[in-house]
């Protein structure tokens, strides 16, 4: 017939039928929920929602206040130890094949890149960047 899908291609669009199954009930989910929040949710803000919550400074308020820079430093903080456990797990995964001789670079590689951390949060402990009070 001609203009068909020759048998091979429509199996191997077959395999991606569930991917496509998935992703249609998640959009189905996800749209349902938010249209059942939108109709079915009081919406009565007082001045309790719309305080300070996490941030530390009125939400509200000109955007030019300045603020403690230690929520900048918490921040940083944070980001970097982040990265170290997105770096370490992937790293602990594979240890078990990094233990070859051949390969004991990367273990100490990986071991410099904690020493460094290590040396700059001992540094900024000393310094009392973690102190709040």
């Amino acid at each position: 017939m001609p203009g068909s899908m020759p048998e091979s291609m429509n199996a191997f669009l077959l395999e991606y039928l569930p991917i496509v199954i998935f992703f249609g009930i998640a959009a189905v989910l996800g749209l349902g929920f938010m249209i059942a929040a939108w109709l079915m949710a009081p919406s009565n803000p007082d001045t309790e929602k719309n305080s300070a919550y996490e941030c530390g400074f009125n939400a509200f308020e000109d955007a030019r206040l300045k603020f403690d820079v230690r929520f900048y430093l918490v921040s940083i903080l944070f980001i970097i130890f982040d990265l170290e456990v997105a770096f370490l797990f992937p790293w602990a995964v594979s240890l078990f094949d990094l233990a070859r001789p051949d390969m004991i670079f990367a273990f100490w590689s990986m071991m410099v890149f904690l020493g460094v951390l290590t040396v700059g949060f001992i540094y900024e402990w000393k310094k009392g960047a973690l102190e709040w009070e």
